[in-house]
């Protein structure tokens, strides 16, 4: 990869992690559902027009919008509202990268290696740490929903797979369309419609800002220049950058936010990225099949370690 190739994946590991600083300090301005779907209609609506007609069948499109934009998204905004960290939740959203491997292996047949199994199970040590610490410190309850988001973004990367997007870009932007009334209806059942006005109508600078950056800056720039680099280098070289996350979204929180690194929080952060480290690099074997069709023979054999998880700012997040 060139120099700058490699400044660009590390520029776009630096905004998802430091998206999650950027998430907390919205969540004093909006209601977390009223925040995510703000976050969704910004950055669908100028987008929907500059990327052209979706490229993938609608039943992708909406299943993918609402696994990863109500579920994940919703989950990781509530849970932070809650009173999850910024930094810890960057860095449980990791155990995702598990998630997909036991989904893969029974929708796609993907069976994990032992090397994926290991990491596994060194990544799940890692959130039996991150649950002792935070059970220490804060809300168990947010802390589960995190990892239930985690469990969607799994899914997610499942379905993305199966949907097989040739522009990632594009994809997103009419992703991000899915989830915008779901969420507002959901604010307004949950959070109440007077709290929602009461929030629009204090709308000021910072919010505003939190807002872009999480739609244009986060989901819109850091997508595009993802999938930029996706087609230019192969995904088992653009994906470990993606580790980077984590360190630049509990690095941004102590240093904005004054969110203490304890050092159980240093231990399972070791664990968490080491154990996905070797569960996401290592090539899981494909189920053999007795009678492959056509277009399988003599096609190299997908890996899915290869292709990296759609990350968010959450990448996604």
């Amino acid at each position: 990869m060139r120099p700058p190739h490699l400044l660009l994946a590390v520029l776009v590991a630096a905004v998802w992690g430091v998206n999650f600083t950027v998430i907390e300090i919205g969540l004093d301005h909006f209601p977390p559902l009223l925040f995510s779907a703000l976050r969704f209609l910004a950055a669908a609506l100028p987008a929907v027009f500059l990327v052209g007609r979706p490229k993938v069948a609608w039943k992708w499109t909406v299943a993918v919008g609402l696994v990863l934009g109500v579920a994940k998204f919703g989950l990781v905004f509530v849970g932070m509202d809650a009173g999850m960290p910024a930094g810890l939740s960057s860095l449980v959203l990791q155990i995702q990268a598990v998630f997909t491997a036991v989904i893969a292996a029974a929708v796609l047949g993907e069976r994990p290696n032992r090397v994926q199994v290991l990491g596994m199970l060194v990544a799940l040590a890692g959130i039996g740490v991150a649950a002792v610490d935070e059970g220490a410190s804060g809300p168990l309850g947010a802390f589960l929903m995190v990892v239930g988001a985690a469990a969607a973004w799994g899914l997610s990367n499942v379905l993305t797979r199966k949907a097989s997007p040739p522009d990632a870009l594009n994809f997103m932007v009419w992703v991000s369309t899915v989830p915008v009334l779901p969420l507002l209806a959901l604010s307004m059942l949950t959070e109440g419609s007077d709290e929602d006005l009461a929030a629009l109508r204090a709308l000021d600078w910072q919010g505003t800002g939190t807002i872009l950056f999480v739609a244009w800056v986060s989901t819109v720039f850091g997508f595009g220049v993802w999938g930029w680099l996706l087609r230019r280098h192969p995904a088992s070289t653009v994906a470990p950058f993606s580790l980077l996350v984590p360190v630049f979204g509990m690095s941004s929180a102590a240093l904005f936010l004054g969110e203490p690194v304890t050092p159980l929080r240093w231990c399972a952060a070791a664990l968490l990225v080491g154990g996905v480290a070797l569960t996401t690099l290592s090539p899981a074997r494909r189920a053999a099949t007795r009678n492959p069709t056509p277009d399988q023979v003599g096609r190299p054999r997908p890996e899915f370690a290869a292709r990296p998880p759609a990350p968010t700012e959450e990448s996604v997040r």
